[in-house]
C-alpha cells in the first residue's frame, strides 16, 4: 500500500539534494578562491605603488619579504614607506625610520592604527642598510 504523501516527500527530497549540491559547489569554489596565494609583486611594483600613494615620494630602493606579504620602500630624501596587502589591494603608509626594527624572523615595521605591523620575512639588516639613503 502506497500513501499519497510519498510522492510529495520524494519531490522535496530531490529538491533538497539539488540545493545541497549547488551550495556545496559554491562553498568549494569560495574556498579555492580564498586560498589563492596572494603576494606582493617585484620591488619595482612595490616602488610604483609607493610613488603613486605618497605625494613627492621618489623611490631609491625597495625590498619585498620572502613570503611576499610585506615590503619597504625608501625615498631619495630618506623617507620610508611600509607596504602590505590589505585584501586585494596594496596599502602604503609612511613611517619614521625609528619604527623599523630587526627580529629573528626578519624586519618588522611598526605602523600605528588599524594598518598594523608589516613583517618582511627573510630580510636582514644588511638588506635595509643598502636601501637607506
Amino acid at each position: 500500500m502506497i500513501l499519497p504523501i510519498t510522492g510529495a516527500v520524494m519531490g522535496w527530497a530531490l529538491a533538497g539534494l539539488g540545493a545541497g549540491t549547488v551550495l556545496g559547489g559554491v562553498g568549494i569554489g569560495w574556498l579555492v578562491r580564498r586560498r589563492r596565494n596572494r603576494r606582493l609583486g617585484a620591488p619595482e611594483d612595490v616602488a610604483a605603488a609607493a610613488e603613486a600613494a605618497l605625494e613627492g615620494f621618489s623611490v631609491s630602493g625597495a625590498v619585498v619579504g620572502a613570503d611576499g606579504q610585506g615590503a619597504l620602500a625608501v625615498a631619495q630624501d630618506g623617507r620610508v614607506a611600509a607596504i602590505k596587502l590589505q585584501g586585494r589591494r596594496i596599502a602604503v603608509r609612511e613611517i619614521p625610520w625609528t619604527r623599523v626594527r630587526s627580529t629573528a624572523e626578519g624586519i618588522v615595521a611598526e605602523v600605528d592604527g588599524r594598518f598594523g605591523p608589516v613583517t618582511l620575512a627573510g630580510v636582514d639588516v644588511l638588506d635595509i642598510r643598502r636601501l637607506r639613503a
